[in-house]
């Protein structure tokens, strides 16, 4: 699993069928300490993330899980943090 934060959401006019009615969302990669790295990337919503949440994020064939069948999604967001982290 990955940390990452919200950034925006993503607006498709088309998309694939199994895709209908789920989020797309953009979400910035962060360190365990909550500084960005990496580029931004665009991830399916499982868990209901809205702006600026801290969520926790998979890749590859695992990012499908939460969906109960084969949808085409390489980044899943599958939970939203509750409160930032204390500084180390």
């Amino acid at each position: 699993m990955n940390l990452g934060r919200i950034i925006g959401r993503v607006i498709a006019t088309r998309k694939d069928e199994r895709l209908e009615s789920k989020r797309l969302l953009l979400l910035q990669p962060l360190r365990s300490d909550n500084t960005p790295f990496g580029e931004p990337l665009i991830a399916v919503d499982s868990a209901g993330a809205g702006a600026s949440e801290r969520v926790l994020w998979v890749t590859g064939k695992e990012a499908s899980f939460p969906f109960g069948m084969d949808v085409p999604v390489d980044a899943c967001i599958v939970g939203i943090l509750d409160s930032e982290s204390e500084e180390r």
